[in-house]
């Protein structure tokens, strides 16, 4: 007689979200033998996966207090205690860091605490902190008010953007706003101010370049350092300029995002897997801190390429496993390849790209966001999803 994984004691994982991210830890456990249950309030490619053991459909999941509802009716109803929790979006990580003891009483949670979460939920919080840690960062305004505007005309071309992102990005669409002229910042503020507080309504400066210009700092981070990481680039990205995800990534190296990093993750005794994100300045030749995720990243799984198994090295500290520190190989592409099409034909179109690195980027990648020959059925699933998902501003 067949075991069921989910009611033989065996611990898993549930993951909070089905997308590219949330597949991507699916196949990093499931490989091992690890039971998975992926729970969403949409349709994604990972309901379609053989290495997901059951996939749950709930209600909602952006409302803070419905997410925690439906993810402890999953753990009980499956019964998943001490099941290893992976948040993959921003809303849930702050519902399960504010929620965090309720949540500890049926799995064991990986977000850190609410006193470490707020200096990275909070991307003013961020900017403050990178200050006084003598981090660089874009100059960044909070201004209350149309009038308060004024003084910031001489600095333009700006970005107008939320400190909390989700409530913009599920109104709008975007990351942020580009404002080029007085007429364009009051319009866009006041835009924005329809949309969330003042308090959360940020006007920073635009660091020049578009998404090659910009590095991440990966991690599984504890007991103040890195257990094991990796730094990418993003060279490709959509859209242009404010990359709501990218679409081609390289495993690099740079031991100063490392320093940078480092320093403010174990200010605030960070634990987990985390994505720092930074955009060199070509004036100063600074790299400045754009962003910090406190969750598993859209890209993570270039690192199992890169020999750095973020998924795994999580789930193994967490239920008592010893695992090796690492860091990743340089020179290894990520791609996905479904958004990644349109977007280099747009740059190759403008004159941003070349034929030659273009080729030289698909030589080097080594895996492709959900394209995988063990498990094809994610893949043919997402070019039947492909309308839906836009219009889920997936893209």
């Amino acid at each position: 007689m067949k075991t069921n994984p989910i009611t033989s004691g065996i611990t898993g994982a549930l993951v909070v979200g089905g997308e590219h991210p949330g597949l991507g830890v699916a196949r990093s456990l499931g490989r091992r033998g690890i039971p998975v249950v992926v729970v969403d309030d949409q349709y994604s490619v990972s309901s379609f996966s053989r290495y997901v053991t059951r996939y749950v459909k709930v209600k909602d999941l952006k409302d803070p207090r419905n997410a925690v509802n439906a993810i402890l009716d999953v753990g009980r109803k499956f019964g998943l205690k001490d099941w290893v929790l992976y948040p993959t979006r921003d809303e849930t990580v702050a519902a399960v860091s504010l929620h965090r003891e309720e949540l500890s009483s049926v799995f064991k949670v990986t977000t850190p605490d609410w006193e470490t979460t707020k200096w990275v939920w909070n991307k003013k919080n961020t900017y403050d902190l990178a200050k006084q840690l003598d981090i660089p960062c874009p100059e960044t305004f909070n201004p209350r008010s149309e009038e308060e505007l004024e003084p910031l005309f001489a600095k333009l071309p700006l970005a107008v953007k939320p400190a909390v992102k989700e409530n913009f990005f599920y109104a709008t669409g975007a990351k942020a706003w580009r404002a080029n002229t007085p007429d364009e910042l009051r319009q866009l503020f006041a835009a924005a101010r329809a949309q969330i507080p003042l308090d959360e309504l940020l006007v920073q400066e635009i660091v020049p370049g578009d998404g090659t210009s910009q590095y991440s700092y990966c991690a599984f981070f504890r007991d103040g350092e890195a257990h094991s990481s990796l730094v990418a680039r993003r060279l490709r990205q959509h859209p242009y300029e404010f990359g709501r995800a990218a679409t081609y990534v390289e495993s690099t190296s740079s031991p100063e995002i490392e320093t940078l990093s480092e320093r403010f993750l174990k200010h605030i005794n960070f634990y987990g897997l985390v994505e720092v994100e930074y955009k060199l300045d070509p004036g100063d030749n600074r790299y400045k801190l754009l962003d910090v995720n406190a969750r598993i990243w859209g890209f993570h799984s270039l690192g199992s390429a890169a020999g750095v198994d973020f998924p795994y090295l999580l789930f193994a500290d967490q239920t008592g496993l010893t695992t090796a520190g690492c860091r990743g190989k340089s020179d290894i592409g990520w791609l996905r390849l479904i958004a990644d099409i349109p977007t280099a034909f747009s740059q190759l179109a403008h004159r941003r790209d070349d034929l030659r690195s273009y080729l030289r980027s698909l030589r080097r990648t080594r895996i492709e966001s959900v394209f995988c020959k063990e498990d094809l059925l994610p893949s043919l699933a997402e070019v039947a999803l492909l309308p839906y998902l836009i219009s889920r501003k997936y893209f």
